[in-house]
């Protein structure tokens, strides 16, 4: 491809030499030879006792940055993502390397405006907005105990549990003090139900069976829990009135009709914004299928790295590793690899139209206008100027920042 290129750059003589050296002392520091002290050996009985080679790849790393440098010169070009780097020749005289630098693939604009594309109504029904309320009300029903009674469905019972395959108690079914919603469906199939009608105090033997998708020691066999209720707790959902609207923080509204009329409101701008959102990818869907571009594997390679970061500190985040979830999941590093190629393709492509668009429209800012843009943005988000730019990395990138979205902007104002 046009925007691929193979540089070779030799490292030999002095500048080897030096590389070499710093080897040899670096190294020499770390073996003990005898007769010497570590770090006193002469470089000679070094040479003789370990042989040059094991002085090459310390010597690289010291040569590296000045054969990537001179490799970008000569190139004379902006790589897009890390070049690949392969060492050809490497001996006491000199080292050879052979970059791949990939730079960004040559774009060109197609049609981006007047697409012909509508946008949706927001509309919001009653069903939806009591479907809302009586989501809210859930968010922020209590739980409490009761006294008696028995256990129903949307109750929490307390339990302690202890599960038995031929007879034999199970390792790792078992439990002390367990808190279980009643409904949740976190355990096996028939569990839950097998606790309805169950008294505080009564203990329970539920005959069962692992499902046919459970782990393949387990799945199918025949299970007994033994399940003793310690506490009963029940969800008491509050009432519309207008302590509950206080507490939502809606001083104003008195009455069941007002806040149905705010929830329409909160439910019309959320829709609004949704629509917003679907129409604008469906803006970029349509003139990035006009442009025309032929991206290169490794650039959406690099791309599926990212999201895989990403993914992997929102994992993080949950308090999952990346190794664990694709354990439990059975989802393998190459498959998700796999899933997320066609989602890097679209930003990547997403990406070079913007770009496109930002060039075609002559969309730029001077850096005393990226100040002042940066000091608005920071106002925004509660911190000071110079936070906003080192979260960024550099005023630069803000600048491309506000660029991408200036020409999306357009996008939207011009379909």
């Amino acid at each position: 491809m046009k925007n691929v290129k193979e540089i070779t750059i030799t490292i030999e003589g002095e500048s080897w030499q030096k590389a070499l050296d710093k080897a040899f002392k670096k190294k020499n520091k770390e073996v003990k030879i005898d007769g010497f002290r570590k770090g006193a050996a002469p470089k000679d009985l070094f040479i003789k006792n370990f042989g040059f080679e094991s002085l090459f790849m310390d010597a690289v790393d010291f040569v590296m940055d000045e054969a990537y440098h001179k490799a970008l010169a000569e190139a004379g070009t902006t790589p897009v993502i890390e070049p690949k780097l392969e060492i050809t020749t490497i001996n006491e005289n000199q080292v050879t390397f052979k970059f791949t630098i990939i730079s960004k693939p040559e774009v060109t604009l197609g049609e981006y405006k007047n697409l012909g594309l509508k946008k949706a109504e927001a509309k919001v029904t009653k069903e939806e907005i009591e479907a809302e309320i009586k989501r809210i009300q859930e968010e922020y029903a209590e739980i409490v105990p009761k006294e008696s009674g028995q256990v129903k469905d949307g109750d929490t019972a307390v339990i302690d549990f202890e599960g038995f395959v031929d007879k034999e108690s199970l390792e790792g079914a078992s439990g002390c003090n367990y808190p279980l919603e009643i409904g949740s469906h976190i355990f096996i199939p028939g569990f839950e139900e097998g606790l309805i009608g169950m008294s505080i105090g009564e203990t329970k033997e539920l005959a069962l069976k692992f499902p046919d998708n459970y782990v393949e020691d387990l799945k199918g066999k025949d299970v007994v829990f033994k399940v003793t209720v310690k506490e009963l707790k029940e969800r008491i959902v509050p009432e519309l009135n207008e302590d509950f609207y206080q507490d939502l923080g809606y001083d104003n509204i008195k009455s069941e009709e007002e806040f149905k009329e705010e929830i329409k409101k909160v439910l019309l701008d959320r829709k609004k914004a949704e629509i917003e959102d679907e129409y604008l990818d469906k803006c970029l869907d349509k003139a990035s299928h006009n442009l025309k571009v032929k991206i290169n594997p490794e650039i959406i390679d690099d791309e599926v790295h990212r999201l895989i970061h990403q993914f992997e500190n929102q994992l993080s985040m949950q308090g999952i590793k990346l190794e664990d979830y694709t354990q439990i999941t059975g989802i393998t590093h190459e498959k998700l690899h796999e899933q997320m190629e066609p989602e890097a393709t679209k930003r990547v492509k997403y990406r070079y139209l913007l770009e496109a668009i930002a060039e075609a429209e002559n969309i730029d800012f001077t850096d005393q206008e990226t100040e002042e843009k940066s000091e608005e943005l920071a106002q925004n988000y509660g911190i000071t100027k110079d936070e906003l730019i080192k979260a960024y990395g550099s005023l630069e990138i803000v600048k491309y920042d506000l660029k991408m979205h200036k020409a999306l902007e357009i996008i939207k104002e011009n379909n």
